[in-house]
This record gives C-alpha cells, structure tokens and sequence, in this order.
C-alpha cells in the first residue's frame, strides 16, 4: 500500500524566534529632586553667613540659626546624593555642581568661624589647601580615570560637618575641649586622606603611563 505525498502546503512551520525588544534609554532630566537639592545648598550658603555673621556672631538666636542651616545643607548633601543614585538621577550638571556646592558650604562655615576669630586661621588653611588640592588631582588625572571616593575620605566628610557644627553651635564653654578634640580628629583625617589621595593618583597616572605604551 502507497502513501500519498505529504501536501507542502499542510507543513507545520516554527514560529519566527521574537525580535528583540529594544528598549530606549531615557535620557536623565536636568530639573530633578537630586539636582534641586544641590542647587538648594548652594543658596543656602549666603543665608548661612548672614546668619553667622549677624551681630558679629554673638547673637544666641542668630548663631542657632546658622548652626540649624548648616545642618538642613549638610543633610541635602547626603540626601541628594542617595536620591540620584537609587533612581538614577545622576547628570553631568550634578557632578560638577555637588561638589562645588559641598566646598562652598564648608568653605563659608570654616572662614567664617576664622574671620570671627574663633577657629585659628592655620585650621582653615590645612583644610582648605587639602580640597583644592584634591580637586587640582583629579583634573590632573582625569585622563588616566576616576579615583573613587574611599571610605577614609567619607569618615573624613562626616568628621569635618560634625566637628563644624559643634563650634558653629552656641554651646557653654566647657564644650571647647569637646569642640577642639572633633575638630582634631577632622584635621587628622583631613590630612592622612589627603595624602592618600596623592599617592593614589600618582598610581593611577602611572598605570595609565604604562597601559597607554603597551598599547602602542
């Protein structure tokens, strides 16, 4: 008994595997919650220093004004740069700004607290030269790549906005020893993180020295 030839048109046929779906990137808003908090910070820099330097920093009333402002800046400095991680927020305007704003907070609390006389002028210089010095580094090797931050470098942040704080704060006087042993520990980690950073970025330099000749 024959067996009639299979009918070609009755041939099953494997569906097509799907076209990728190409899902588009969308690109990061300039206006965001992230970058309205640094830009937040960075106003509120001139009204802390009108705060501070209200009847020449003695007012009670005044300096706790200037003590809560530099709480609320320091707080979005932490808060911003959370928000624009988790959901990826990050633009290019927040990386030059975020650090510019951190600087000018510090910055106008440190020379404030020295033009008043109340923090020796040598405190504010050894920090001062140690972030834009830093800041000089990284444009330095900016070709080579990026130094990330360290966790020395964020104690260091941290120690600096707390120890600042307590000398901007209208404590009783037998706070000082608190105040200079915070402000101690601020200026060691300034200096040995700052260090760190050198090295580092003589490191990375000559990494990419040695990366760029190999490849030639």
């Amino acid at each position: 008994m024959s067996t009639a030839p299979a009918d070609p048109s009755h041939e099953t046929h494997a569906p097509p595997p799907p076209a990728a779906e190409v899902v588009p990137v969308r690109p990061v808003p300039l206006v965001n919650v992230a970058n309205i908090l640094t830009v937040s910070r960075l106003i509120l820099v001139p009204v802390f220093l009108i705060a501070l330097f209200t009847d020449s920093g003695d007012s009670f009333g005044w300096r706790l004004t200037a003590t809560i402002v530099f709480a609320v800046a320091s707080f979005t400095d932490q808060l911003d740069g959370w928000l624009a991680r988790k959901h990826g927020l990050v633009t290019d305007f927040g990386k030059i700004a975020d650090p510019i704003a951190d600087k000018a907070l510090t910055g106008a609390a440190l020379f404030g607290l020295s033009i008043l006389g109340e923090l020796p002028w040598w405190v504010t210089i050894v920090i001062a030269a140690r972030e834009i010095g830093v800041t000089l580094l990284r444009f330095w090797v900016i070709r080579y790549g990026v130094i990330p931050a360290s966790p020395g470098g964020k104690a260091k942040t941290l120690a600096q906005i707390i120890a600042i704080g307590f000398f901007l704060a209208p404590l009783p006087a037998f706070f000082d020893v608190v105040n200079w042993v915070l402000m101690g520990l601020a200026v060691g980690l300034t200096v040995v993180t700052g260090l760190d950073y050198v090295v580092r970025a003589f490191r990375l330099r000559a990494k990419g020295i040695r990366a760029r000749r190999a490849a030639q």
